[in-house]
């Protein structure tokens, strides 16, 4: 949402939002010139808002995610003024549909992914524009616009799965990261993910590319498609992987060469992956091979995936945004590989009372994989609660000694005092309002 922001504003439009809680990007949207408000509330919005909303509504086009309730006041009250009113995944459509588009769906990898192959067309001097659901570190933003746009103009956009909402998109090359269950309070069921993943698949404008991981391509039972896959036989696979200097180091096997002395300095097997599938995307854009090695060697990575707050001798502080227990398995996992000695602590927030419901056993494994856990209460976004799914309810799920729900008025004071090696937080409500106040206390501690 804040790149479609940046977006407007970038053309020249008046732009204003809400949020439901202030965090570091809602302040910098503000600093940017975008106001923001955060109580539900529509005289809370500007005045260029109420006054178009009044005299002009035809001047006017609402945007919003599916996230925000289809109760919510503010809403609802917009609807009623008959305004254009259209999902963040209809206006990505409308921006790209004359554009040379590359979309990057999947439960989860899609932001890596996406922000990797945008980083690689930016070091192969191709002016791009970029539609990202994440902060790459390289650039400082979610939000990359392209000096000239015609119908060659790349344009790398996330496509959100939540709702369906990737239809709306037709991209010339389409990637598929994972299929995973995820929303199952949209899609009811697994076969139902498949599905709308399979649809998403044929959107690829006609002599348009597609690239799937492999599991994916199997589980969709597509053929007629590019794979990729981490270390086993695909189109485009790694081999000869080795970790150097906190650098892992391979070679991607293509389907008519091999790109050899490839350095990734994101860490875990899964970012490789998501190499993989960049690199595909690249080498069916003909970028040239040494331009792919700068790109990934020089990639600082996305803000909230496996972000390093704190890299010390005494301390380890990883931030990510895992909401889902296969996210949560190979965060914790990769970890674990980097520093297999250390005690790993993580603070935990469930992302939705039905997400937390209906993947609760696999929660608990994934957060099996941890030392000692802090488990926050489960962040709603647009939930009313479920009777019985609590965070508790899932503490006793864990089999973990050291485990415990914490409150959010003492659980800087709590970690802070437990003195721990590697540190994680990890989930997608606001728990990333606690990460400078968890910085800043650790780094007093341990100084």
């Amino acid at each position: 949402m804040s790149a479609l922001a940046r977006y407007f504003k970038t053309i020249g439009k008046n732009v204003a939002g809400y949020d439901k809680t202030s965090t570091a990007l809602t302040t910098e949207l503000i600093n940017e010139g975008i106001p923001v408000h955060f109580d539900d509330n529509i005289n809370s919005s500007p005045s260029f808002v109420t006054e178009a909303v009044k005299k002009e509504p035809n001047s006017i086009l609402i945007i919003y995610t599916p996230a925000v309730p289809q109760n919510h006041s503010e809403l609802v009250y917009l609807k009623e003024c008959e305004l254009s009113v259209i999902k963040r995944a209809e206006a990505l459509g409308l921006i790209t549909e004359q554009l040379y588009t590359i979309a990057v769906g999947g439960t989860h990898g899609k932001t890596t992914v996406s922000s990797l192959i945008t980083h690689i067309l930016k070091t192969a001097q191709i002016d791009c524009t970029a539609f990202l659901g994440g902060i790459t570190q390289n650039y400082n933003t979610n939000f990359l616009l392209s000096k000239v746009i015609n119908n060659n103009t790349p344009v790398v956009v996330e496509a959100d799965e939540y709702d369906r909402s990737f239809l709306t998109l037709h991209p010339n090359i389409a990637v598929i990261t994972s299929a995973d269950a995820d929303h199952l309070d949209i899609y009811g069921d697994s076969e139902h993910v498949k599905e709308s993943y399979s649809l998403f698949s044929k959107k690829v404008k006609p002599g348009g590319k597609l690239i799937l991981k492999k599991i994916v391509s199997e589980t969709l039972n597509n053929k007629n498609c590019i794979t990729y896959a981490l270390n086993e036989k695909a189109d485009y696979y790694a081999s000869d992987i080795s970790i150097e200097n906190g650098s892992f180091n391979y070679s991607i096997i293509c389907p008519n060469k091999k790109i050899e002395k490839v350095s990734l300095g994101l860490p875990g097997m899964h970012n490789i992956e998501n190499s993989i599938a960049a690199t595909a995307v690249a080498m069916e854009m003909n970028i040239p091979e040494n331009k792919i090695k700068e790109a990934l060697a020089s990639f600082l990575g996305v803000r909230r995936r496996f972000d390093y707050q704190i890299k010390t001798e005494k301390l380890i502080y990883i931030d990510d945004y895992a909401h889902h227990p296969a996210e949560l398995k190979a965060c914790i996992s990769s970890v674990k590989q980097l520093y297999p000695t250390k005690k790993i602590t993580g603070i935990f927030q469930p992302h939705l009372f039905t997400r937390t419901r209906d993947f609760i056993d696999e929660f608990a494994r994934s957060l099996e994989l941890l030392d000692e856990l802090y488990l926050m209460e489960i962040y709603p976004a647009r939930e009313a609660p479920i009777p019985g799914i609590t965070s508790s309810m899932l503490l006793s799920k864990i089999n973990l000694a050291s485990k415990q729900v914490c409150q959010k008025e003492t659980l800087v004071k709590d970690v802070v005092n437990k003195k721990p090696e590697v540190l994680l937080t990890l989930g997608a409500g606001d728990i990333d309002t606690f990460v400078e106040p968890l910085k800043i206390a650790l780094s007093k501690a341990v100084n």
